[in-house]
């Protein structure tokens, strides 16, 4: 495989904040690419030009643009189905409050789902206001067979006498390994067949991996943000509503009326009539206007997620060649817990290496001006634009150092 195409002048400012430091953590915090600093600047010079007008441009201009590039990549038929949010949270609790009242609500998961999600369950089920049924994410090979197998046998696992789960949860990459759901409108066609309310996380996908929601736009709702693969920072998540679903969410904000408010008031609590239906309230809009110029970048480079994905794919197999053929012993390649040579998997790399081991060698690597990340046992190497072959080379010699 050939060495990837350098794209590091295009993160300048970042990279030169932090001359030494070699970034590999861009499943977490992705560096931003220069377009990011005027488009914030833009943001700022809006506020003070047009004052409370603003919000005139960030709704007639900037949220449509960025609705329409967003659609766009991942093969959306109307940008309208996209609601926009400063985290995932939000969304996740009002598609909580979209479930039936009365009893507890069933849910399907894996166990292998992101904190934001699993501690907002955990307590709910605490409470029992809500039944949650995990599936082992492992063994990779067979997750997808196991999980649509549950989803159709129900709560109790007795197959179509049994009750039926109101809401099936899914990443479609897990960030606690890596491991990606390839085929994933084959698989949500599948949990589609269930009367269920379907939800794809996709933080690590977005960006990461080529998404074609086409197949799916009218029957899972799809999340995601710009924290990691999009490179826009925090603050800008949205939300891909299928219209028609979840109508009334119990959890609202007024901004949710937006498109309704032209109607008399009295009689039920009124809705936006597409993706608004979501939305909640004042935000900060700098997001919105980094998302924005990264996705206009990306177009002017002519770069798609299947491209990113490459190019991280090009570096994770150069790094495992190099950690082959100098085998740092702090590493140990048999701990690497997916191959993406063998297994589909999203842009970043896990070992397993053991909760002391993992956090020890994270504060090595931190003293080393290396950044990686670990979640329990599992420390976590990122791959993303502005790495290019010879720092990946660099990082393998210092670890080789260690």
């Amino acid at each position: 495989m050939s060495d990837p195409v350098s794209y590091k002048e295009h993160f300048s400012r970042f990279i030169a904040a932090a001359p030494g430091r070699l970034h590999f953590a861009a499943h977490s915090h992705h560096l931003w690419p220069d377009v990011t600093f005027d488009a914030q600047a833009a943001c700022w010079q809006d506020a003070a030009r047009l004052a409370d007008r603003k919000w005139d441009r960030i709704f007639g201009e900037i949220i449509p643009d960025t609705q329409r590039r967003i659609a766009a990549v991942l093969g959306l038929s109307d940008p309208a189905t996209l609601a926009f949010a400063p985290n995932t949270h939000e969304f996740l609790r009002r598609l909580l409050s979209c479930l039936p009242a009365g009893r507890p609500g069933r849910i399907l998961c894996s166990d292998g789902e992101f904190h934001s999600f699993t501690r907002q369950v955990a307590r709910l089920e605490e409470e029992g206001l809500l039944q949650v049924t995990r599936v082992p994410v492992e063994p990779f090979g067979d997750f997808a067979g196991r999980f649509v197998e549950a989803a159709g046998k129900g709560v109790d696992g007795r197959g179509a006498a049994a009750g039926g789960f109101d809401m099936v949860y899914v990443s479609q990459v897990f960030f606690n390994s890596g491991f990606a759901i390839d085929a994933l409108d084959d698989f949500v066609g599948q949990l589609a067949k269930e009367d269920a309310l379907l939800v794809v996380d996709g933080y690590h996908g977005f960006l990461a991996r080529a998404t074609d929601l086409s197949g799916i736009e009218g029957k899972a709702f799809y999340l995601s943000g710009g924290y990691k693969y999009a490179m826009a920072g925090e603050g800008v998540c949205f939300l891909h509503a299928p219209p028609g679903l979840c109508a009334r969410p119990r959890d609202t904000g007024w901004y949710a009326a937006f498109g309704a408010l032209e109607q008399p008031g009295g009689g039920a609590v009124a809705y936006a009539g597409d993706a608004r239906r979501f939305l909640g309230a004042t935000f900060d809009p700098v997001g919105l206007y980094r998302q924005r110029a990264v996705l206009a970048w990306l177009a002017d480079l002519g770069l798609t997620a299947a491209d990113i994905h490459d190019h991280a794919l090009r570096l994770q197999c150069l790094f495992l060649e190099e950690l082959d053929r100098k085998a740092p012993s702090c590493l140990p390649l048999g701990s690497l817990l997916l191959d993406p040579r063998r297994v589909p998997c999203g842009n970043f790399l896990t070992f397993d290496l053991g909760a002391a081991a993992a956090g020890a060698l994270h504060g090595r690597l931190l003293d080393a001006d290396i950044i990686t990340d670990y979640r329990g046992g599992r420390l976590r190497f990122g791959f993303g634009l502005y790495q290019d072959a010879a720092e990946v080379v660099q990082l393998v010699d210092r670890l080789a150092g260690l």
